[in-house]
C-alpha cells in the first residue's frame, strides 16, 4: 500500500504533542495585527496565546486570512514529490475558503502527478471536532487502512462529532460573521450567555440561553452528559483562555457521567478561530448519535 500523509489545517487547533503523536501534519491560515501579517502557527510563534487574547480584551480586532490556492498547492507538492499520497481534511467551507483552496490545488496537481491520490474532505465542524476526525484517521491510517477506507471512514462519521460550547460575549462572533441568523438577538442581552453548537453544514448555531458563566457550564455539562457515546475518543475541550472554567466544566462532566481523566484532551482555541470566537470560549467535542439539526431548514 502506497503511503498517505493526512493534512488539516490552523482550525483543527490540534496540539504539537497530538500532531507529533499521530504524524498530522497542517497548513498555517494567517492573521493580521496592527497591519502585519503573520502565519497563525498552531503552536502560537507569533504571540503568545494569553497575549494574543489580552489583545482582544483591549479592543483591538485581529483578523484572518484562509489559505490560498498558491500555499496549498506547494505544501501538496512537497509530499508527492516525497512519494504520499494526500488526504486533507479541512475547516467547513462555510467558515473559511481554505477548503476551497484545497480543492482547486488538488485539481492543478492531479494534471501534473496523474498517478497520485489526493482526497479532500470538508469535516463539516471546527476545531477540536475537526482535530478528533484527524487523529481517528491518523490512527485508521496507521492499523493498515487504505487512504480510501479512511476518507470513506471520515465522511460516514463525521456528522456524529458533537460541538457543545459557550462564548462569554457574542460580539466577535457576529462582528466576524460567523454566527447564524437565528441568534443575533442573544447578543443584546446582559449577563446571557448563548450556547452554541455546530449543525450539519458547520455552521455555529446559538440554540439556547442560560443566565451567567456559571449556568453556561452546567448547562453545557447536563448536554454532554446526556449525548456522549462512550468511545476511545474520549472528550476534547479548547478554551480561548479560560482554563479554570474548563476545569470546572470537566469536574461537573465528570459528577454527571464516569469518564476518567485520561480521557479529557484539553488545548487553546488557535489564533483564526480565537480571533472570531473571542477569549472566553470554550467548545467541548465527542461523538455522540448523528447530527441532524440544520439551522438553514429552520429559517425556512
Amino acid at each position: 500500500m502506497k503511503k498517505y500523509v493526512i493534512v488539516t489545517d490552523t482550525g483543527s487547533d490540534l496540539s504539537e504533542e497530538l500532531r507529533n503523536k499521530y504524524n498530522i501534519e497542517y497548513v498555517s491560515m494567517h492573521y493580521i495585527h496592527e497591519g502585519k501579517e503573520y502565519e497563525a502557527h498552531l503552536d502560537w510563534r507569533a504571540l503568545p496565546a494569553k497575549e494574543f487574547y489580552d489583545i482582544l480584551r483591549g479592543g483591538t480586532r485581529i483578523f484572518t486570512a484562509a489559505i490560498n490556492i498558491t500555499t496549498y498547492t506547494e505544501a501538496f507538492e512537497e509530499y508527492l514529490k516525497q512519494g504520499y499520497d494526500i488526504l486533507s481534511i479541512s475547516t467547513p467551507k462555510v467558515l473559511s475558503t481554505s477548503g476551497n483552496s484545497a480543492c482547486a490545488a488538488r485539481d492543478a496537481l492531479l494534471e501534473k502527478y496523474p498517478d497520485a491520490k489526493i482526497i479532500c474532505i470538508d469535516a463539516k465542524r471546527a476545531s477540536a471536532g475537526l482535530a478528533m476526525l484527524c487523529v481517528k484517521a491518523a490512527q485508521l491510517r496507521d492499523e493498515g487502512k487504505t487512504i480510501e477506507e479512511v476518507a470513506k471512514w471520515v465522511e460516514d462519521h463525521k456528522q456524529f462529532v458533537h460541538q457543545e460550547g459557550s462564548v462569554d460575549k457574542l460580539h466577535w462572533l457576529k462582528q466576524a460573521g460567523r454566527i447564524s441568523f437565528m441568534s443575533a438577538f442573544f447578543g443584546d442581552l446582559i449577563g446571557i450567555k448563548p450556547l452554541i453548537i455546530a449543525d450539519v453544514h458547520g455552521y455555529n448555531v446559538a440554540i439556547d440561553k442560560v443566565k451567567g458563566r456559571k449556568a453556561s457550564l452546567e448547562k453545557v455539562a447536563e448536554r454532554v452528559a446526556k449525548d456522549y457515546i462512550p468511545n476511545d475518543m474520549g472528550i476534547f475541550i479548547t478554551h480561548a483562555d479560560c482554563l479554570e472554567d474548563v476545569m470546572l466544566l470537566k469536574q461537573k462532566i465528570q459528577s454527571k457521567i464516569n469518564i476518567p481523566d485520561d480521557k479529557f484532551n484539553f488545548n487553546y482555541i488557535g489564533p483564526v478561530i480565537g480571533a472570531s470566537v473571542g477569549p472566553g470560549m470554550f467548545g467541548v467535542y465527542f461523538f455522540g448519535e448523528e447530527i441532524t439539526f440544520d439551522s438553514l431548514e429552520n429559517k425556512k
